[in-house]
């Protein structure tokens, strides 16, 4: 008699649940064109599960939100990511914000590294993820002025912005602009798999 007992239907369950993982991750794109609608508070709910429940080095959790939802604030907040951040201007028109910062305090150094970049990096994909399972998309946004959005948000000394997204329900067609920026970044574009793997001598 075997030791393990095989568990056919939680494995079943396990094997739908990665596949569904993987649909989730391949057909996820960056969106430029939202729809106006809100997001529902129980869709950004499970947004800010998703990233709390991220690892990060030493369990340090050094990710901090800055969730916008007021279309006025929005906009205001567009005018003040300094020239890089008009490259951006869609983002006028997403009924949600999201910016993704990194309290330094809580920041692990290895290997010369700061390790703050990568715990935010992967809490914040997996808020995107969390959204697009509801249908919600985003758009990970590096181009801003960080000194200059800092003041404008009010940030404390001790946090750096690492990234920010728009949040919201894609529309159906993509403006000139959008397929333009869509062009320019390249976002279609992927390796292939023997790319990206390292051969070892």
């Amino acid at each position: 008699m075997s030791l393990i007992s095989l568990d056919l239907p939680a494995l079943t369950k396990r094997i739908d649940l990665m596949k569904d993982i993987i649909n989730l991750i391949r057909n996820r794109y960056s969106v430029r064109d939202f729809l106006p609608d809100p997001l529902p508070q129980e869709v950004i709910d499970d947004m800010i599960e998703a990233a709390r429940l991220a690892p990060s080095a030493q369990n340090r959790q050094p990710w901090r939100y800055v969730i916008i939802t007021e279309p006025e604030r929005i906009k205001e907040l567009v005018k003040n990511t300094g020239l890089i951040g008009l490259s951006n201007y869609f983002i006028k028109d997403a009924p949600c914000l999201v910016i993704a910062c990194a309290d330094v305090k809580k920041n692990l150094k290895l290997n010369q590294k700061d390790y703050y970049l990568v715990d935010v990096a992967i809490s914040f994909q997996q808020m995107m993820l969390a959204a697009w399972a509801h249908g919600v998309g985003s758009c990970w946004m590096a181009a801003f002025n960080e000194e200059k959005l800092a003041k404008h948000l009010g940030l404390p000394k001790n946090y750096r912005i690492v990234a920010m997204s728009p949040f919201g329900y894609p529309k159906d067609s993509k403006t000139l602009y959008s397929k333009a920026l869509n062009m320019f970044s390249g976002s279609e574009r992927r390796l292939k798999k023997e790319d990206i793997l390292v051969k070892l001598p």
